[in-house]
């Protein structure tokens, strides 16, 4: 957002505009304080698609009625290595928090397992889902529906949502290797968040409400986004619709939009974890196989103009937590006005 005027934060001026505003409009204590934790991190990592613009919509679906405000979510063993969460109509990161630490318990003790979180309102990154998960020297993948916003590789009519996929694999010093990205050409929030800048958005990301390729936000908000890479795109987000929605019990992203209510909040749905502990496959050459996975991590690296994921965000967060983070006045302001 060049030449946008900006207000620069502390990480803990980021926490506390987050539990400020989240009190303030009548949320529990305990979601207040998951979702601050989860904005930040985003916000700690320059994910602006997922900080603070995202309080927005927390407040409008707290204010509206649909999110629960109290609802503790509730652990279910559904056998030894397959776990549940039941996140009861709440917000998805303090299901997540709940469930994560017995997710971590369960691969080790079973070599793999699953944690399914039900009917919660997810609105936050999947990296900041799984980072612990492969903190803890576990392999992880993570899958949830997203709003209904996107057009099957060859349509043009709305019918998957962004559907995310991310991977995580176990690195040195808290450095995992972690993607995490939609399977739509860009995320909803990234157009949200060029719409509010005044910015288009690349051609092929989406077609406006006659079908037609824009490059106008507010046209591919109101029409559909597209799939990345065409039909494989469409593959991976059928499959995400499919394990994140039927396979655990919860809505397609076309079903949950069904249930919407207008507001600018999260969608319901679910979310699945799958951790591997890598030392179930032979303890013996454990370190062996690491090494390996790290030699290929190097191999990519000599190449020049090569970055791995996860690498653009450990510097920002090195550096968020040194110089803090700029937020848009307009948005800072919008935020401070929400609180009443």
């Amino acid at each position: 957002m060049t030449g946008t005027a900006t207000v620069r934060l502390s990480l803990e001026e980021v926490h506390a505009l987050c539990l400020d505003t989240l009190r303030a409009a009548g949320l529990g204590e305990a979601h207040a304080q998951a979702i601050a934790r989860s904005i930040t991190r985003a916000e700690a990592d320059e994910c602006r698609s997922h900080g603070l613009y995202r309080l927005i919509g927390y407040v409008d679906s707290v204010r509206s009625g649909k999110a629960e405000r109290h609802a503790l979510p509730e652990f279910t063993p559904a056998a030894p290595a397959v776990l549940r969460v039941e996140a009861k109509r709440g917000f998805a990161p303090l299901a997540v928090e709940t469930g994560v630490p017995a997710l971590i318990a369960a691969a080790r003790r079973s070599g793999i397992a699953a944690l399914a979180i039900h009917d919660c309102y997810h609105f936050s990154a999947l990296w900041a889902d799984i980072e612990p998960v492969v903190e803890a020297g576990l392999v992880a993948w993570c899958f949830t529906i997203g709003q209904c916003c996107v057009a099957p590789s060859g349509g043009t009519t709305a019918l998957l949502g962004t559907n995310p996929i991310a991977f995580g694999w176990p690195g040195p010093q808290r450095r995992p290797f972690i993607f995490d990205f939609a399977t739509s050409a860009s995320a909803r929030g990234e157009v949200e968040l060029k719409r509010r800048a005044g910015e288009p958005i690349p051609e092929g990301w989406a077609v406006g409400p006659d079908g037609a390729p824009t490059t106008d936000p507010a046209a591919a908000l109101a029409g559909a986004l597209l799939p990345f890479g065409g039909h494989k795109g469409f593959a991976l987000s059928l499959m995400v619709e499919l394990i994140a929605g039927p396979l655990i019990g919860d809505l397609t992203s076309r079903q949950a939009k069904a249930v919407e209510n207008g507001d600018s909040g999260p969608p319901l749905g679910g979310e699945l974890f799958i951790a591997i502990d890598p030392a179930v496959f032979g303890i013996d050459d454990l370190p062996a196989r690491l090494g390996a996975a790290r030699e290929l991590f190097t191999l990519a690296k000599a190449q020049p103009g090569v970055r791995l994921p996860a690498e653009r965000r450990y510097a920002a967060r090195a550096r968020s937590r040194v110089e803090g983070v700029e937020v848009p006045a307009v948005l800072h302001a919008e935020l401070l006005a929400l609180r009443g």
